[in-house]
């Protein structure tokens, strides 16, 4: 089975930084494509950031300047580093894993396999 594992959230002030990790028990975990999503009490999932198989990204314009995805293959995990973080920031970030094709990579449809999610929240 597929698990994927989301950790690092926590209360931080405005300004402050968060590292946001997902570890995925997914064998081929190489070969997908790992995103971050969140959604806030009231709001739609949305998307955050996207990092292909070969590495390139993309981010969504309210995090750009802000955050940076990587992988670790040999580790199978995503990271989402978070600075600068706002009020509006807050919210559940999940990991999503799937084989999404062409470059944005932005919709919740590319992903097959999610996590439970690890909340943000930030003070202003």
């Amino acid at each position: 089975q597929v698990q994927l594992v989301e950790s690092g959230g926590g209360l931080v002030q405005a300004g402050g930084s968060l590292r946001l990790s997902c570890v995925a028990s997914i064998r081929t975990f190489g070969s997908y494509t790992m995103g971050w999503f969140r959604q806030a009490p009231g709001k739609e999932r949305e998307f955050v950031a996207a990092i292909g198989w070969t590495s390139n990204t993309n981010y969504a314009d309210s995090v750009k300047g802000r955050s940076t995805i990587s992988r670790d293959n040999a580790k199978r995990t995503v990271i989402l580093q978070m600075n600068s973080l706002r009020p509006e920031d807050t919210a559940v970030y999940y990991c999503g894993a799937g084989f999404a094709t062409g470059t944005l990579r932005t919709l919740q449809k590319e992903y097959k396999y999610w996590g439970q999610g690890t909340q943000v929240t930030v003070s202003s």
